[in-house]
């Protein structure tokens, strides 16, 4: 086993239950595809020239429809 491999066991093994879930739930976050605030969609698209109301319509759709987990907002 790589040395880091080892010390991050190790230091998970010092954790109670519900750190180690974190921890487990932030290390299969690092693997999944990246994608972009809908905040910074909103900045590019005002780049693009889109209608004023065009925009406010967007933003509207993405405030409503964007997942929520746990305490933390995706936007």
């Amino acid at each position: 086993m790589v040395a880091i491999e080892k010390e991050i066991i190790e230091q998970i093994a010092k954790l109670d239950r519900e750190a180690q879930i974190r921890v487990l739930e932030f290390a299969r976050s690092l693997s999944r595809p990246q994608g972009i605030p809908g905040s910074e969609l909103i900045a590019r698209a005002h780049q693009v020239n889109f209608a004023s109301a065009d925009l406010d319509e967007m933003k509207q759709a993405i405030e409503e429809s964007c997942e929520r987990i746990g305490r933390y907002s995706i936007l």
